[in-house]
């Protein structure tokens, strides 16, 4: 359902499924249908048009679904605004035997179905989607995935509780997609790491873990935020170019750019995070995989 131009049409129908693929726009519709027949998958995939609303789903074993997410304003991150709506695509969920719906990655947790699993991909390091699993395709009530591609690694909660502790060497800054799915304590329990703050998604830890579930840095020096003395210690250091991240941070970055004055032939990567509730400014660079 909402089928597009068929890039997942084509893909189901490369992987050998009988796909019956419907969207309300015809001139898309067209598309999508000399797309299967330019590639030869006229014989697995059959287009029409029609409203997604319309369809029984019962009739299938699977429903797909990807709705729309852009309004004539651009694109909403308000599943009641999808087309079809919110409370369409649940009613299509409810009627099908099995479901794997497309959501926008930042979907508020609240609107995951009942009985569903939650899965967020991550794809070279950047979250692209999120998809609800329903039905007998569903790992179980309230599951929280995270997923990675290309390499197609996969993370699922386990219970785990993070430990929170003392700023060590490194910092890790866990992919978006464990984050998303709230497996932090996950990726921290690889690393051995801890918290450094128990609300920020920030791991820290004394010794250089490789995962390709966060990113490592080596912390040079940690202090309270100040402008001033964040601007002193990077002068020290002579860093001219800075990569400024922040987490639960107020700070405008591209104004303490203008502020920092940056000059020098060094590079670091600065961190605006909380520290125990208190604004805190990391200088670090980026730590090699081993």
């Amino acid at each position: 359902m909402c089928c597009g131009i068929g890039g997942d049409l084509i893909a189901l129908a490369r992987a050998g499924c009988e796909v019956d693929a419907v969207d309300t726009d015809p001139l898309t519709v067209a598309v999508a249908r000399a797309n299967i027949d330019a590639l030869g998958l006229s014989e697995l995939a059959t287009v029409r048009t029609a409203d997604a609303a319309t369809v029984d789903p019962s009739g299938y074993d699977v429903l797909f679904a990807d709705p729309a997410r852009r309004t004539a304003r651009g694109r909403t991150f308000d599943p009641h605004a999808y087309s079809p709506p919110w409370p369409v695509v649940l009613d299509l969920l409810g009627r099908a035997p099995a479901a794997c719906l497309k959501v926008a990655p930042g979907i508020p947790y609240e609107f995951v179905p009942e009985g569903a699993e939650a899965e967020w991909v991550s794809h070279r390091g950047e979250v692209k989607e999120a998809v609800l699993w329903t039905g007998r395709l569903s790992g179980g009530a309230g599951v929280r995935r995270a997923t990675l591609l290309p390499g197609g690694s996969t993370l699922t909660a386990t219970g785990a509780e993070a430990e929170v502790g003392p700023m060590g060497r490194f910092v890790y800054e866990p992919d978006g997609a464990a984050i998303r799915a709230h497996l932090v304590a996950e990726v921290a329990g690889r690393v051995g790491g801890r918290l450094a703050d128990p609300m920020i998604a920030y791991i820290t830890g004394d010794d250089p873990v490789d995962t390709e579930w966060a990113s490592r840095y080596e912390v040079h020096e940690a202090m309270p935020f100040s402008v001033k003395r964040l601007r002193a210690a990077l002068r020290a250091r002579q860093v001219g170019n800075a990569t400024i991240k922040k987490r639960a941070s107020a700070v405008d970055i591209e104004r303490l750019r203008r502020d920092l004055r940056l000059s020098g032939d060094k590079s670091a990567v600065v961190i605006l995070t909380r520290i125990m509730d208190r604004p805190s400014a990391l200088i670090c660079t980026p730590s090699r995989p081993a």
